[in-house]
């Protein structure tokens, strides 16, 4: 025993013992950290994005695809952002916004990432290119596209469960249309550690062109991710063998993983139904050599593996068979892939002679004079140079007409259609997802497409251990039809139903309670069924609304402006009575002639005089008084700025300083106030007297006729009709004064002006009159709705004097003529001094 366990009164044995009960209690709070990790939800977040809009030319599919699985991926947990039709700023602060999102997100979290659209490779990078590109030559790339490489480094660099990034972007693109062209399709590239990248074509070729409403990729790798319990690397090898089916082998898909942690997108559940194949003859098939299957199988064999070797294998077995061009093919764009790929990350001018040496056609040849010029090295192989060693052996001659060609497609009838898969690779998809329909046109800026969900089978269960975002409709609703956040059970639409399909009761709630709940939880639910926008896009689409607001609510072309009760247009024939000074009108005046027609549409283009009270209404009070079919019909000497008659001179006014006055529009609220001298038929005023503006009733407003409500007027009753006499008015012969004073007040300020007979009752529309000079007409006392114009004044030769129509309602018996006055021949306003 040592000096010291003496002292401390310790003897070996219980040393030994103390040693592992320590050693016991590190081990256990060692494990309990892992414990703890494992016991805690996993979180799924995802960045799905579809640029379809692009200036160079539009997709039809790809942000169909994006919604697709954007919604997909909600069923399966996960929390998505996501947006299409994105230009290059909203692209890259897009993608800004989900890193911090994913590194904010914690070490337990899986990491999705979808982007579909026009990709393009530029000396070993793959770039997604935004809606507003403009790439006219190879070196516009990398300033106009946003670099894959920088997202897939960002997201490896965050400790997580692994990131899964999806390129739903290898198409035959509009860009570099020059003597040096673009490679085609993606770049080969290695995924990162606890990652897995996919392309929707192998590397080096391109999709083919498809009409919609889906592309043929993500229709495959939506319904792969349905199936519960396949692990990931299952998910993306069932989804090539699908895309070759969907497409006749005219798109053959391509992924590489580094994807360590096991990860699956839904759990199989115990009443699963017995799979077509046994899993021990599933491993069998992976496993088993390509020379032991037949033709047909040993195709789909090699197409599963997606190997070089596996391809070899299959065209050492079988040279002669209907699918050895195809697959002749695949093997020159995968060995051509995997020379460039060694070749860029070399990046000396020997590795480039190399490649030339062996492609001196190549779709990299290009890309590799670039990289020549900027060594400042010669663009063609020197004679002798160090070649490097490559991992594959060159091209054989067989191979060399796939790759001498910038492009390659897989939908080249030369090369056969390739036949449905048999059911021990793929089982058949689910009935009810051959034909998806077309989702709903997106209306609001960015926001993805929302396809019409198809509930997963019952037996695919929601993945455990997922805390899933907060108002996931479709995740809480898998085994259900989503229509508008409506839950659709067996042709019953409901909120939430048990086993039986009925919704269970809830206690204590009334029947209004439990309805109010429902809608209160159907307009959450609405919101949650698409797919949130970025903060970044959503604060640019703010902007851009406020910016361009939606337009108000406008008028139709040709509709009648509504109108109020109080101010209603006139329509019709109602239109044809107005005098000069009606409506606020002002009256001419005396010392300037009168409007002739080329100054009638001055005067129309003025603002519109608002009715008597629609200064009680003031959204109705600027629209304009529309004009009746038969608007013109009865027009009355000055009315709409038609010339008046000539008859002599200007007659002498006194009273002119308070006629003016009259023109003014009144804001009291009567109507009846703001008749004006003159108007509507009516006397003048005497001499001196200012015209009525309180308690004028005693000299009632003819009621003109009142247009249909909302101011249109009624096509029956404003139509005129034969020998149809204008309506009487029996209130103006009623209320009008016994004895007018018109005549006798008037004497002083008339002497030398020749007064205008009334003209017999005329029909509706009369023929114009042919003209007729009066140089002196027989003054007669005026009657009461035919009043004379004062306002008329002198013209150089005779005018056709108008007739005016008389209202045929019974009036009292003019008074007896009296003797003219004399006339005044100076003296009188608007005449020469007298001298």
């Amino acid at each position: 025993m040592s000096p010291l366990l003496s002292k401390l009164g310790l003897s070996s044995t219980k040393t030994i013992w103390a040693f592992f009960a320590m050693m016991l209690v590190l081990v256990g709070i060692a494990a309990a950290n892992p414990a703890e990790a494992q016991g805690s939800p996993e979180k799924r977040i995802a960045f799905v994005v579809g640029n379809a809009a692009y200036a160079a030319g539009a997709l039809p599919t790809p942000a169909n695809d994006a919604g697709l699985i954007a919604q997909t991926l909600q069923a399966a947990g996960f929390d998505v952002i996501g947006a299409r039709d994105l230009d290059q700023n909203g692209l890259r602060d897009a993608m800004r916004d989900f890193l911090t999102k994913a590194n904010a997100s914690g070490p337990n979290t899986v990491v999705f990432v979808y982007l579909a659209g026009y990709g393009v490779q530029y000396q070993g990078d793959n770039y997604f290119v935004p809606v507003d590109a403009q790439i006219a030559n190879a070196t516009d790339v990398p300033v106009q596209a946003v670099r894959v490489s920088d997202l897939t480094k960002s997201l490896s660099a965050i400790n997580n469960r692994g990131s899964i990034v999806v390129l739903d972007a290898a198409r035959a693109n509009p860009f570099v249309q020059s003597s040096q062209p673009l490679a085609g399709g993606l770049a080969l590239v290695d995924p990162d550690a606890n990652q897995l990248i996919a392309f929707n074509a192998a590397p080096g070729t391109v999709a083919p062109q498809e009409a919609g409403p889906y592309g043929s990729y993500a229709h495959a790798l939506a319904e792969m991710i349905r199936v519960g319990g396949l692990s990931l690397d299952d998910v993306f090898d069932r989804t090539r063998l699908r895309v070759g089916d969907l497409t006749k082998g005219a798109e053959i898909s391509w992924d590489a993983s580094k994807f360590k942690n096991n990860f699956t997108f839904f759990d199989r559940g115990p009443n699963a139904p017995a799979t077509a194949v046994p899993s021990t003859e599933d491993v069998a098939n992976r496993t088993k050599p390509i020379r032991d299957f037949d033709e047909r199988d040993a195709y789909f064999a090699a197409l599963d593996r997606d190997t070089l070797q596996g391809y070899e294998d299959f065209l050492a077995a079988y040279p002669n068979d209907s699918m050895v061009r195809r697959v002749r093919a695949i093997v020159a764009a995968r060995r051509e892939a995997i020379t460039w790929r060694e070749t860029w990350i070399a990046d000396t001018p020997e590795a480039y002679w190399s490649y030339l040496r062996r492609y001196p056609r190549g779709p990299h040849v290009w890309d590799a004079r670039r990289r020549l010029e900027h060594f400042e090295a010669a663009l063609e192989p020197p004679p002798s140079f160090t070649v490097i060693e490559y991992d594959v052996p060159p091209p054989r001659p067989p191979e060399v007409v796939y790759v001498d060609r910038p492009v390659l497609y897989f939908d080249d009838a030369d090369f056969g259609y390739a036949p449905p898969p048999p059911v021990v690779f793929l089982a058949p998809p689910p009935p009810d997802f051959v034909v998806l329909p077309p989702p709903q046109p997106a209306v609001d800026l960015y926001v993805l497409p929302a396809p019409t969900y198809v509930p997963v089978p019952d037996w695919v269960e929601p993945p455990r251990d997922v805390a899933p975002p907060e108002n996931n409709v479709i995740f809480n609703n898998i085994h259900n039809t989503v229509v508008n956040n409506t839950t659709v059970i067996n042709n019953t639409t409901t909120t939430t139903t048990n086993e039986n399909g009925a919704a269970p009761a809830t206690p204590g709630l009334t029947t209004g309670q439990k309805i109010a709940g429902a809608a209160v939880l159907a307009g959450a639910g609405a919101a949650a069924l698409h797919v949130a926008l970025p903060p970044s896009v959503q604060k640019k689409a703010a902007v851009m609304q406020r910016q361009n607001p939606a337009a108000a609510p406008k008028t139709v072309p040709g509709a009648a402006p509504a109108a109020g009760p109080s101010a209603q247009p006139q329509g019709g024939n109602a239109a044809a009575h107005v005098l000069p000074g009606t409506n606020g009108q002002p009256l001419p005046a005396g010392d300037k002639p009168p409007v002739n027609q080329g100054t009638a549409q001055t005067k129309q283009g003025q603002p519109p005089q608002a009715a008597p009270n629609a200064v009680h209404n003031p959204a109705v009070a600027t629209q304009p008084t529309q004009q009746g079919t038969n608007a013109t019909a009865h027009a009355l000497p000055g009315a709409n700025g038609q010339p008046l008659p000539a008859t002599g001179k200007l007659p002498a006014n006194p009273g002119a300083a308070q006629t003016k006055q009259a023109q003014q529009p009144q804001t009291t609220p009567n109507a009846n106030t703001h008749a004006l001298p003159g108007a509507k038929g009516q006397p003048l005023p005497a001499v001196g007297n200012a015209p009525a503006v309180k308690g004028q009733s005693q000299i009632a407003k003819t009621p003109a006729p009142q247009a249909m409500p909302g101011g249109k007027p009624n096509p029956v009753a404003a139509a005129p009709k034969p020998n149809a006499q204008v309506p009487a008015a029996p209130a103006v012969a009623a209320r009008t004064p016994a004895k007018p004073k018109a005549i006798p007040s008037n004497q002083a300020r008339v002497n030398n002006q020749p007064h205008v007979a009334a003209t017999p009752p005329r029909q509706a529309n009369p023929a114009p009159a042919q003209p007729k000079p009066a140089p002196h007409v027989v003054a007669q006392a005026p009657k009461p709705q035919a009043q004379p114009k004062p306002q008329a004044q002198p013209r150089p030769q005779p005018q056709p004097q108008p007739k005016v129509v008389q209202q045929q309602a019974k009036r009292p018996p003019p008074p007896p003529p009296q003797k003219p006055p004399e006339k005044k021949k100076c003296g009188a306003p608007g005449l020469p001094a007298c001298h």
